[in-house]
């Protein structure tokens, strides 16, 4: 039976997509079997889709738009508004700027940035989380994470700079295999013409001086060549700005990236520590 707070927890775009799937079906005569059959899925799971007693999955859309859509692609635009509303909250604001950017200033002191996160690394991350999110939870947040790896390869180039704090590459999460792999992409990716990627050496504070003492930060160009920063913690986020405010961030930034090792060097540790973990 459905219950109503799982109604309730449905977003509108995921909400839209269960009404028009179910409008489409109707019209081609389509039994929730028949789809279902049709999309390798059950008519059990097309009923509990058009219910709302669980929201539609991203590889349901791409099945829809497969069944139904009919080359209207009406199911594949869906797909980026469901995934929207499925992030966590703090960071829906963020999702949109990111993947519009022009150029991407990123520090990551804590874990793998998440837009250099593997599907392995970034599962065991969000499945470790507090507190423990579903299974369910688990994969869409997951999906969520590697949609946003489009940028890397949008063909409107978005230039980005990534350091990286040592402790992070040392740090490990899931198993080792998990590590190695995370490892071996960072590598692959600090070789892409539009990243560069170097790394902030654990022995950056020994004069007295450490730039990344503040933490984690992201500073976007948007198209029109407004500069903001985004911050997260705990949970809680905040989008920044004020210009002023994100001068200093630029400055800041620049800071840490005078402290880190050249990209050459911080390639050559990062394939260090991935065979080390074979």
């Amino acid at each position: 039976m459905a219950r109503a707070d799982n109604k309730e927890a449905v977003g509108p775009a995921a909400r839209m997509a269960a009404a028009v799937a179910r409008k489409m079906r109707l019209k081609k005569g389509l039994t929730q079997d028949q789809l279902g059959t049709q999309m390798g899925f059950t008519g059990a799971a097309i009923s509990a889709m058009e219910r709302l007693i669980h929201p539609v999955s991203d590889e349901m859309l791409v099945q829809l738009e497969r069944g139904l859509g009919g080359g209207t692609g009406i199911f594949e635009e869906m797909r980026e508004l469901v995934r929207l509303e499925k992030l966590p909250e703090q960071f829906r604001g963020y999702a949109p700027i990111e993947q519009k950017a022009v150029a991407l200033w990123l520090y990551a002191n804590h874990v793998v940035h998440g837009l250099f996160q593997t599907e392995a690394y970034a599962r065991a991350l969000i499945a470790g989380g507090y507190p423990e999110p579903t299974p369910e939870r688990v994969e869409e947040l997951v999906v969520g994470r590697m949609a946003r790896k489009a940028l890397l390869d949008r063909k409107v180039v978005c230039e980005i700079e990534l350091i990286v704090d040592e402790s992070v590459l040392r740090r490990p999460i899931g198993d080792g295999e998990v590590m190695r792999e995370q490892l071996a992409y960072l590598a692959e990716c600090a070789r892409r013409r539009n990243v560069n990627l170097q790394v902030l050496p654990l022995d950056a504070g020994l004069g007295g001086e450490y730039a990344g003492a503040r933490g984690d930060l992201n500073v976007v160009e948007t198209p029109v060549h407004d500069r903001v920063t985004y911050l997260e913690i705990q949970g809680e986020s905040l989008l920044i700005t004020d210009r002023t405010k994100v001068s200093t961030h630029m400055q800041r930034y620049a800071k840490i990236r005078a402290q880190a090792l050249d990209p050459r060097r911080s390639l050559g540790l990062i394939e260090e520590l991935a065979g080390a973990r074979r």
